[in-house]
């Protein structure tokens, strides 16, 4: 028994694609979905940080399970390749998520 011819995939960017930097990311999850929140953070003081939210978006359980595994394969070869990725504590022993 032959295997099926993998389709091909088209990738069509339509009219409102964007593309732009998020150094932060709030996850929220629910039984039905996970919500992932893009912004980008701005520190204009020592003891304010002000994080501007400019993206939404909504993935099944499943599909969030696979950019998971899709993450940890790019952040693997990152990291063969440039070296570790080293997280920096903040204030209070916590990390950045």
């Amino acid at each position: 028994m032959t295997q099926p011819q993998a389709p091909k995939i088209q990738l069509v960017n339509t009219a409102e694609f964007r593309e732009t930097y998020a150094n932060s990311v709030q996850i929220r999850v629910n039984l039905w979905d996970f919500f992932l929140l893009f912004g980008r953070v701005n520190q204009t003081a020592p003891d304010t940080v002000t994080i501007h939210n400019f993206q939404g978006i909504y993935v099944s359980p499943q599909q969030a399970k696979a950019l998971l595994n899709v993450l940890q394969q790019n952040v693997t070869q990152y990291e063969a390749a440039f070296g570790a990725i080293v997280l920096e504590p903040t204030a209070g022993n916590a990390l950045v998520q």
